[in-house]
């Protein structure tokens, strides 16, 4: 009893690290498991083997529009904000000004907020203005709080910067825009490119905000959100796997692509 027990101390957070990784694993399993399944308009209970859905993505109707309205919005709302969540980013981590802690503080309020909040303000809001429902407000509303998570990441890979560095090139003649170009931005890229793919994944997966604002158009939550009803197409569980396949694949890329620049 007394070994089982030293077995169960040593061992103690390599099991709670099994189980939560079992617990968040098991959906993204049954996404995948269920994408193969001979299952028809209902994807409720296994009935069989198939590749049919992987072959034929656009099987279900509307599944490939609404993930054309998701991937457009994602990428309108992630370029947009990475713009200005970038500006924003330097502004408050490199510059001091009247109002800079205040608009700090600005900076996280859409984040705290309940995202029913946001979607019915923003609604209310743009039918103050008489602004219909649809692609663009969506965009908008997309924008809004993905900025603040750009901010945030942008800013902590600023504040981790050696300003000698722009201190150095500055030594050896070079401009403000040069030192920016060769020193400032490479250094950043990286906080950057992690902020566009943030943005990316919370515009493509919300549905809080997206269903306040959007209208008839359908994006690819709302898809999935209608359908669990009468059990999610096959096709959807294919989409999902796939996004999940990919940004796998571009997280382990960006590792080892780190960890090669780290050895040289």
């Amino acid at each position: 009893m007394r070994k089982v027990s030293r077995w169960f101390q040593r061992n103690l957070i390599r099991i709670y690290a099994v189980v939560a990784f079992t617990y968040l694993l098991i959906p993204i399993a049954y996404t995948v498991a269920f994408s193969f399944n001979d299952g028809g308009k209902s994807n409720l209970i296994w009935k069989g083997f198939t590749l049919q859905n992987w072959l034929n993505p656009c099987g279900a109707p509307e599944v490939c529009t609404a993930l054309g309205n998701s991937i457009k919005i994602g990428f309108l709302a992630t370029l947009f904000s990475t713009i200005l969540g970038t500006m924003i980013a330097f502004a408050i981590g490199r510059h001091k000004f009247r109002g800079r802690s205040t608009t700090n503080l600005l900076i996280f309020l859409p984040m705290a907020t309940p995202e029913i909040v946001l979607g019915a303000s923003m609604l209310s809001l743009f039918l103050t203005l008489k602004i219909n429902p649809g692609f663009w407000p969506t965009v908008i509303a997309h924008v809004m709080f993905c900025i603040s998570f750009v901010v945030v990441t942008v800013k902590a890979r600023i504040a981790s910067l050696d300003p000698r560095l722009e201190q150095a090139a500055m030594d050896l003649y070079a401009n403000e825009v040069e030192t920016f170009r060769r020193v400032t931005f490479p250094l950043v890229a990286p906080g950057i490119a992690g902020a566009a793919l943030l943005a990316f994944s919370l515009s493509f997966d919300d549905f809080i905000i997206t269903n306040f604002n959007s209208g008839t158009m359908t994006t690819f939550p709302k898809f999935v959100y209608v359908s669990a009803a009468r059990g999610i197409p096959p096709q959807a569980n294919v989409i999902g796997s796939a996004m999940f396949i990919i940004a796998l694949s571009v997280v382990i890329l960006g590792q080892i692509v780190g960890r090669k620049r780290a050895v040289k």
